[in-house]
C-alpha cells in the first residue's frame, strides 16, 4: 500500500523540488553575452532555450489545470529574452507556480483524464499525472540536457546535475 508520504503526487512534488536546484545550476551558467547564439540555424537561440526551460513548470501547470488543451491555439516559439535577469526571474516565478500547483494536486484530480485536442478532434486522453510527468518533468529534463550541450559547445564549465561532469566532481 502506498502511504501518504509516498503517493505518486507527493513523489512527483519531491522530484520537482530536487530538479529545480539542478535546473537553476544549469541556468546560472548561461553567459549573458551569448543569448542570441545558435548552434545551428534551425535551433533555438541560447536565450530562447533558457527562457523555455525557465517557463516550463508554469506553462505546463497552467495547461493541465483545465480538463483539455487545444494545441491549435498554442504558440511554441519561446521568446528571446533581453537579458539573463529576465530568464532568472521567469524561472523563479515558474518554479513557484509549478510547485504550488503540484502541492495542491489531489490524488483524485491527478488520476482524472486530461485531453489533448486539435480543434474538435481528440488527439489523446491520459491521466493528468501522466501528462505532468511527460510534459512538465520529462520535457524539462530533455531541454535541460539540450542546454548542457549548448553550454559545452560554448566551452562553459558544466555544473553537477546527477553526478560528476568533466568540469565538476562532487565526490572528490
Amino acid at each position: 500500500m502506498i502511504s501518504a508520504t509516498t503517493s505518486p503526487v507527493s513523489l512527483m512534488l519531491r522530484e520537482f523540488q530536487e530538479e529545480c536546484a539542478a535546473t537553476k545550476r544549469i541556468l546560472e551558467r548561461v553567459p549573458a553575452d551569448k543569448l542570441t547564439w545558435k548552434p545551428h540555424p534551425k535551433s533555438m537561440s541560447l536565450g530562447q532555450l533558457g527562457m523555455h526551460i525557465a517557463l516550463i513548470p508554469n506553462r505546463i501547470s497552467g495547461l493541465v489545470k483545465a480538463d483539455h488543451f487545444d494545441v491549435s491555439q498554442a504558440n511554441f516559439n519561446p521568446p528571446q529574452p533581453a537579458n539573463l535577469e529576465e530568464i532568472h526571474a521567469a524561472f523563479a516565478e515558474s518554479v513557484h507556480a509549478g510547485g504550488s500547483y503540484l502541492a495542491g494536486l489531489t490524488e483524485d484530480n491527478a488520476s482524472e483524464n486530461w485531453r489533448l485536442m486539435m480543434k474538435e478532434k481528440e488527439v489523446s486522453s491520459r491521466p493528468r499525472i501522466e501528462v505532468i510527468r511527460a510534459l512538465m518533468l520529462n520535457h524539462w529534463y530533455h531541454h535541460r540536457g539540450q542546454l548542457s550541450v549548448y553550454l559545452r559547445l560554448l566551452d562553459v564549465p558544466l555544473p553537477v546535475v546527477y553526478g560528476r561532469t568533466a568540469d565538476e566532481n562532487p565526490f572528490a
